[in-house]
């Protein structure tokens, strides 16, 4: 867990005061990542630079797992805390596992151990380590390289990364694949993250939490979702722009959005189950067995003056939705298959019932959001001039 308490940087310039971070607080718990946010000069990456010193406070205070790093020796911080930046920053006199392996050189561990970890990393990004680890840097593609940079941060197991817009160089294709795998590392490794983006879409696909700031002030911190749902102020909502609800469909997942439908069993009458559709105004019931699990659906026109059980007039789903599976990817099957719902299941085929259209546009007008109450700073912080 890294806490900032109250970080503050000032510089002089011609002879003025200027204060590029103002009192900043906030915390970010084992294994999340935290996007920092922000126009140009709005002190995101000064706040990232004081983490590792690169940048000294001027005040305050920053804890990593409780422990107050003032009295740190720089160098030893530094090499505790993984960092990956924009430029990449890789030595061109250097083979690929010589880069990777640099600070764990620094840190005594044994040449077999270092061997050992880049050919780890390598894999964890696809990249075979026989063809490329006594590659040079510039014998590399560009996406390639940006991979590298990565794994190097996370080559010494450090608790803590710092990412200064690590992947805005890359080309947009290569940008999605090397967030995806990062994305995948970090949750395999557990990773503390703290990164720089000025892309929102960016933030709102890898952050747990999304720090805005703005004049050196940090205006709110909230889970994605939340942010978009709910900004704390007109510059937020300007800045995570005027599709944030549709922004908001990569965050919410089928379960947050599906709604109490009913079902019955393949033994239900025809009558009752008519009785059922006219109670809860349906065209369709999904039939489950005894344990729950959908077996599929029986619609209205098919039992209308009909007799007999539901098993019968029993129709399988050409489209589900899994319960993890985000409201953006619903949307698509939805109009994919021409349907205007989706049942709902857990991966034991578990009916949770069912997400439409309505449910949908209740959801992300209702005012909830996955994130939970709104982390606004204080209207006096957000009062800038």
């Amino acid at each position: 867990m890294i806490e900032l308490q109250n970080l503050t940087k000032t510089f002089q310039s011609n002879g003025k005061t200027v204060t590029a971070v103002n009192d900043v607080s906030l915390t970010v718990n084992e294994g999340e990542i935290c996007v920092f946010l922000g126009p140009s000069g709005c002190g995101k990456s000064t706040t990232l630079k004081m983490i590792n010193r690169l940048i000294t406070p001027t005040s305050g205070k920053i804890l990593i797992n409780g422990e107050d790093t003032t009295g740190l020796d720089a160098v030893t911080l530094r090499r505790s805390i993984g960092y990956v930046i924009q430029q990449i920053g890789l030595f061109p006199n250097m083979t690929i596992e010589e880069n990777i392996v640099v600070v764990p050189k620094l840190l005594g561990w044994d040449p077999q151990k270092c061997r050992d970890r880049a050919r780890e990393l390598m894999s964890m990004i696809k990249l075979d380590p026989k063809q490329y680890l006594h590659r040079y840097p510039r014998e590399l593609s560009g996406g390639q390289q940006q991979r590298i940079g990565v794994i190097r941060a996370l080559a010494a197991d450090a608790p803590l990364l710092l990412m200064d817009e690590p992947f805005g160089a890359v080309d947009p294709i290569n940008r999605e694949m090397i967030q995806n795998e990062f994305f995948e590392m970090q949750r395999a490794l557990g990773k503390t993250v703290i990164m720089v983006s000025h892309d929102i879409d960016e933030a709102i696909k890898l952050g747990d939490k999304i720090a805005i700031f703005r004049g050196g002030k940090l205006i709110q911190i909230d889970h994605p979702d939340t942010l978009l749902a709910h900004p704390a102020d007109e510059f937020v909502s300007n800045f995570v722009g005027q599709d944030s609800t549709l922004k908001r469909l990569l965050l919410v997942k089928a379960e947050d959005a599906a709604d109490n439908a009913p079902s019955v069993s393949p033994d239900t009458s025809v009558a009752d189950a008519l009785e059922l559709m006219d109670e809860h105004d349906r065209r369709y019931v999904v039939v489950t067995c005894a344990d729950n699990k959908a077996l599929g659906y029986v619609r209205r026109r098919d039992l209308h003056r009909q007799a007999g059980t539901c098993a019968q007039y029993l129709r399988e789903f050409n489209a589900t939705a899994a319960f993890d599976e985000h409201l953006r990817i619903l949307l698509s099957r939805m109009y994919e298959f021409n349907r205007s719902w989706l049942p709902v299941m857990d991966a034991e085929r578990v009916f949770l019932g069912e997400v439409t259209q309505e449910s949908i546009a209740e959801y992300l007008s209702s005012g909830k959001s996955r994130g939970g109450k709104t982390s606004i700073v204080s209207p006096a912080d957000t009062a800038l001039a």
